[in-house]
């Protein structure tokens, strides 16, 4: 047992005398490739791939992998990952969809309209296990490495020992290694064949008859018929950036909604964190996260009118309703087809907690990959196997016409929402923050720290931020979709006291937070000295290594 646990603490001691504890900790710069995820192993995972001359994309699943492991109750390995991609040989960018949906039994979804979906989780608030899908897909498409490669970090965690479920999620890992090695064919059909024994193999079997016992309603004709699906992303120009999110399957768009609306203002003459500054970017958020809730949904199923949503002269529209010197504490979706500055149907609002963790990695060939894995407490665990499931399909309603009501085969609109920023063509930044609805107000944070005030990526994710919670919660599936929090604005309790004073005049409903807002982690490359800068904030515990170092 001793052997075990020095076995894979190896790669973290190796990290630590390499990088140093310093940089282990929260910041480094330097070249080669860079990582930052929450826990130490799963970036010391991350960091081995690069090393054995992975890609981003393998090392950014063998972090996942250990982060399932390590960061569990934000993370689980039956979860979801939405994941985008910086292909440096094609030079553009995708997003892969690494999220199950609903059952598809007709009957399953009519049972949630007689019975709800259950709030509080629960097995049949378990969606489809898209998480294991997303890392075979992955690999599979932008991937150089095969899967037995990229698991080896997380199994020595488990062979080392820890939790009840080690030792079964170990035994499933392996079959999935057994199936690629027994494939006699490409990497690519190998890791299919071993992607193909988890949803229509003997994986599958066991995951249906503990789904069954435990009373929930997925089959396996669910379970076979789950896709990863490789998409365009949404992205709007902001400054000469071009800021790029997933669809509206995730909440993502509405930070370019934002986007577009501050492209009106001077953010940099108000100044960093001036009450004007906190004032116009909170009235912006209010607006976009409107729009989020009144029209975000599963494409598949929804018609979200996602061009006009994006277009620059929607965006002038709903720049003219924020008052500058008053707080609006109404809810105001816009009507983006007819390009009315606001919609004839008010919105409303709810707001609440999630469960996530974060992966940003880039190598020495220009790949980036943000990733935002998640799993929401508590958790739905097949004992045999060892996999835990979450409960998003509570982030799906049961409202009559809501663009997210629960339907036969639908992806919940989800809160994760990985960033990617281009600049001229090439990867600029990659970010990724956990934090349930406050995830893109964060990266709002950030970004424009780096954007508007010149930040480095050590400065973005660690000096004071602030949200509202002035929106609708993703992860209530109540169906009266009601009201309340109107006005509120959490700032961080370092932000000076005239400019708390002078928000709460303007009609904002204060709170002050000690403690991170969200949770970011950010990689950003230096084209001219061609530096990775890479940082998570060390208030939420977030850590990042470089293969080559620099002070």
């Amino acid at each position: 047992m001793e052997f075990l646990r020095l076995k894979w603490l190896l790669p973290l001691l190796l990290l630590s005398s390499l990088y140093g504890a310093e940089n282990l900790s929260w910041h480094a710069s330097g070249k080669g490739g860079a990582v930052v995820a929450e826990n130490p192993r799963a970036v010391a995972a991350g960091i081995e791939l690069l090393e054995k001359g992975g890609n981003a994309v393998d090392a950014a699943v063998a972090t996942m992998l250990v982060a399932s492991i390590m960061d569990y109750g934000m993370f689980c390995i039956g979860a979801e990952v939405p994941f985008m991609i910086f292909d440096t040989k094609k030079k553009e960018v995708k997003t892969l969809c690494g999220l199950g949906g609903a059952p598809l039994n007709q009957d399953s979804i009519k049972w949630y309209y007689q019975h709800a979906i259950p709030e509080q989780g629960g097995i049949k608030a378990v969606p489809v296990p898209g998480a294991v899908g997303l890392f075979f897909d992955a690999l599979s498409a932008y991937g150089t490495m095969d899967f037995s490669s990229v698991v080896a970090p997380a199994l020595r965690v488990l062979d080392g020992g820890g939790k009840d479920w080690y030792g079964a999620l170990a035994v499933t890992f392996r079959k999935l290694v057994d199936a690629e090695r027994d494939g006699d064919g490409t990497r690519i059909q190998n890791l299919q064949r071993a992607r193909a024994r988890f949803y229509t193999g003997d994986i599958a079997d066991e995951l249906v008859a503990y789904y069954q016992k435990a009373g929930g309603f997925l089959t396996k004709a669910d379970l076979a018929a789950h896709r990863t699906l490789i998409e365009e992303p949404v992205m709007v120009e902001y400054r000469g950036y071009e800021v790029y999110k997933c669809g509206p399957w995730t909440q993502g768009p509405f930070l370019c909604q934002t986007l577009q609306i501050l492209e009106g203002f001077d953010l940099r003459k108000m100044g960093h964190l001036s009450a004007d500054y906190i004032h116009v970017l909170v009235e912006a958020l209010k607006l976009a996260l409107a729009d989020r809730d009144f029209y975000y949904g599963d494409p598949r199923h929804v018609d979200v009118p996602m061009k006009q949503l994006l277009s620059q002269p929607y965006g002038d529209l709903r720049r003219g309703l924020i008052d500058i010197k008053k707080a609006s504490l109404k809810v105001r979706p816009g009507n983006p087809v007819a390009m009315k500055a606001l919609a004839d149907t008010p919105g409303k609002y709810r707001p609440g907690p999630g469960g996530t963790t974060t992966c940003v990695v880039a190598d020495k060939w220009g790949n980036f990959v943000s990733a935002t894995p998640s799993g929401n407490n508590p958790y739905n665990v097949c004992a045999a196997l060892g996999v835990a499931h979450g409960n998003r399909l509570r982030s799906l309603n049961t409202t009559p016409g809501h663009p997210n009501r629960i339907e036969a085969g639908k992806r919940p609109r989800i809160t994760l929402t990985p960033t990617l920023v281009l600049k001229d063509g090439l990867p600029l930044m990659a970010i990724s923050v956990a934090g349930g609805d406050l995830q893109d107000q964060t990266t709002l944070n950030c970004l424009l720290n780096v954007i508007e005030f010149g930040m480095d990526p050590k400065e973005a994710v660690s000096c004071a931020r602030f949200s509202t919670r002035h929106h609708e919660n993703s992860f209530n599936p109540d169906r009266k979709r009601e009201i309340y929090g109107l006005g509120h604005v959490t700032l961080q309790d370092t932000i000076r006291e005239p400019t708390v004073r002078n928000l709460s005049e303007r009609g904002h409903r204060v709170v002050e937070a000690a403690g991170a807002i969200a949770a970011p982690v950010m990689l950003l490359i230096d084209r001219e000295s061609n530096l990775l800068h890479a940082a998570g904030d060390p208030r939420a515990g977030r850590h990042a290594a470089v293969l080559q170092p620099v002070k």
